[in-house]
């Protein structure tokens, strides 16, 4: 496509300092800091950012831009405008500030850095605006908000869940087996739904990590199964799994850890628990769980054949195309779990 240039405007440009006149008195809300002096402090607001703020120039030049913030500034929106600045990137994010008279309005900050013609930083412009009551109810924010509060509701009600499906199964009898695999699965699921929701992840819905599963998995069965003196140790190698192998995992190693820290550990006061997990060539997983503890009695072995969770446990391990060995001596238990059925992503 090619320019007429009959159509084209004989005009005289503006020079930089007649844009920049008229950018200052414009009614969109700019500010600009210098990272280069100590605390990245405001060095020019231009008239609008007095009228939407409430403050003027002498009052907001010198401070840091976070004298804007308060109680009700979401601590996240924070973080997310220091990383940009860290890593000198553009950001938008819409944060609640406080006018200079107290009252907060809910602020679409649109930030830039600004660099030098030799690559390096100059400044950081902002550019400000208020949102609308309507826009706010809309905005990224309020609906991000808002799914935090249902996650918080889920995860109570899952552990509400947990507590009356294991409250109830220390009363069922023989029927006690089937209410502990069941609160192992709601619990695997909580922990999974906890992992999938944190607002640090920054890969798909269909993958989960594994370090961070498995660290909250360790931790919440320690907190249900565990008693002070037990530490659980965890070390995991950085790598993802798809989310539904995942819950099979999950499943598998909170019976594992739960064996051990039930039976392991005796007549004893203290003892430890080491769960690792490993990435192995060909798409294969090793997690191992090893105790110091009092090992299995003469005889006794794990997982026991006849029990409904031993099953469970057992088909578990078939769907990963895995093996399960268990080698146990007086100075402990060592469960070693090899999956090849796991899609492994780094």
């Amino acid at each position: 496509m090619t320019m007429d240039a009959e159509n084209r405007v004989e005009i005289q440009p503006l020079t930089h300092m007649e844009a920049f006149e008229t950018l200052a008195g414009s009614r969109i809300s700019m500010v600009l800091t210098d990272p280069a002096l100590p605390d990245n402090p405001i060095v020019y607001v231009n008239r609008a950012f007095e009228r939407v703020t409430g403050y003027n120039a002498q009052m907001a030049i010198g401070r840091n831009c976070r004298f804007l913030q308060g109680e009700g500034t979401d601590p996240d929106d924070v973080k997310r405008l220091r990383e940009a600045i860290e890593t000198q990137t553009e950001c938008t994010v819409d944060l609640v500030n406080y006018r200079a008279d107290g009252e907060p309005f809910t602020n679409r900050l649109m930030m830039a850095p600004i660099f030098f013609e030799d690559g390096s930083l100059r400044y950081f412009l902002g550019i400000q605006k208020p949102l609308a009551e309507v826009e706010d109810v809309l905005s990224p924010n309020a609906v991000r908000h808002a799914m935090r509060e249902v996650q918080h509701r889920v995860k109570n009600h899952l552990s509400m869940i947990i507590s009356l499906t294991r409250m109830y199964g220390r009363g069922a009898g023989a029927a006690q087996d089937q209410f502990q695999q069941l609160s192992r699965r709601i619990e695997s699921l909580q922990v999974l739904y906890q992992e999938l929701s944190n607002p640090e992840r920054r890969r798909n819905m269909d993958t989960v990590s594994l370090g961070a599963y498995f660290s909250r998995l360790a931790a919440a069965t320690q907190s249900l199964d565990g008693r002070p003196g037990l530490t659980v140790n965890v070390d995991v190698e950085d790598a993802e799994a798809e989310s539904e192998a995942a819950i099979h995992m999950g499943m598998i190693v909170s019976e594992i850890l739960t064996n051990a820290l039930q039976h392991a550990f005796i007549g004893r006061e203290t003892g430890r628990v080491d769960l690792r997990v490993q990435t192995l060539p060909g798409q294969s997983l090793r997690v191992t769980v090893a105790d110091d503890g009092v090992g299995m009695p003469e005889g006794v072995t794990w997982p026991v054949s006849s029990s409904v969770g031993s099953s469970v446990i057992a088909g578990l391990i078939r769907q990963l195309n895995g093996t399960l060995d268990v080698k146990t001596g007086a100075t402990g238990t060592v469960v070693t779990l090899d999956l090849s059925g796991v899609t492994l992503t780094a």
